[in-house]
């Protein structure tokens, strides 16, 4: 099993384009995910992909900034973003989708303009288990994927743990449908009354990081018996994610170091051992 890892631009938008991707490529990453708004420029766009081409980086673009309560412009909002995306070569997509108050049949036509997207472009698109998103339960999510047969994620089960208040003991079945369809991870740890622990590298919080990693073992088992690669993104993020000091309101941690730490964790635990 081939495993490639992504570096998050989330936190580190201070850095120049060229900056951030030397110290993703010097930290050892195999490539970039970069959330794309929905205004970013096509000269922007031609530059991130001309930075990695010329350092041999890849790129998972991720949607994320589609937030119209109403249907209807969310829809043209949506399909604008992939129409923007279809000159730019990118390993897989992954889409932050709909909404959670819109219903099934809503959010079943924004999966379908991504299905459209792959169609004409071949390149796939990756819902992303996510709260305030069609996906944000695992019991919703669940629904989705028994309706919809060409279904696939990116597993934050993160934000499930969050949302259930618990690491999903009573809701396995779910949790196994949703790792069969896993395309793509994010590695951050929840916990039950959040979506990121505040260092998974402590000693309080190993349990929840046991707990996150029987999952994404799960999702690597499955893509070494398919032979395909596995794509990860480390994703813990800066404020509001991370928790600051009250007494100064600095970070409680170095985020990019807790990245790198994930990243390196899961090298030893998924490519020492093929």
């Amino acid at each position: 099993m081939e495993v490639k890892f992504f570096c998050t631009r989330w936190g580190a938008e201070k850095l120049s384009w060229d900056d951030f991707m030397v110290k993703a490529k010097s930290a050892g990453y195999d490539g970039i995910e970069v959330g794309l708004p929905h205004d970013i420029s096509f000269e922007t766009l031609e530059e991130i992909w001309n930075l990695a081409s010329k350092y041999s980086m890849l790129i998972i673009p991720q949607h994320y900034d589609t937030y119209a309560e109403n249907f209807s412009k969310h829809k043209v909002d949506y399909s604008k973003w992939f129409e923007k995306l279809k000159p730019f070569p990118a390993m897989k997509i992954n889409s932050q989708t709909g909404k959670d108050f819109f219903n099934f049949e809503q959010n079943y036509s924004l999966i379908k303009v991504a299905e459209k997207f792959t169609e004409e472009t071949a390149i796939p698109v990756f819902h992303e288990t996510h709260r305030n998103k069609f996906s944000f339960a695992s019991h919703i999510t669940n629904d989705y994927l028994v309706k919809i047969s060409s279904l696939q994620l990116t597993l934050d089960i993160s934000h499930w743990v969050c949302v259930a208040e618990s690491f999903l003991e009573d809701q396995t079945e779910a949790v196994d449908l949703a790792i069969a369809r896993t395309e793509h991870l994010h590695c951050r740890v929840g916990y039950t009354e959040g979506p990121q622990v505040p260092d998974p590298r402590l000693a309080l919080w190993q349990p929840a990081l046991q707990a996150h990693l029987r999952w994404w073992d799960q999702v690597a088992a499955r893509k070494k018996i398919e032979k395909k690669v596995l794509t990860i993104t480390p994703e813990f993020g800066p404020f509001p994610y991370m928790v600051p000091i009250p007494e100064n309101n600095e970070p409680i941690c170095n985020q990019w170091d807790v990245n790198v730490y994930m990243m390196n964790l899961l090298k030893e635990r998924y490519c020492n051992n093929n």
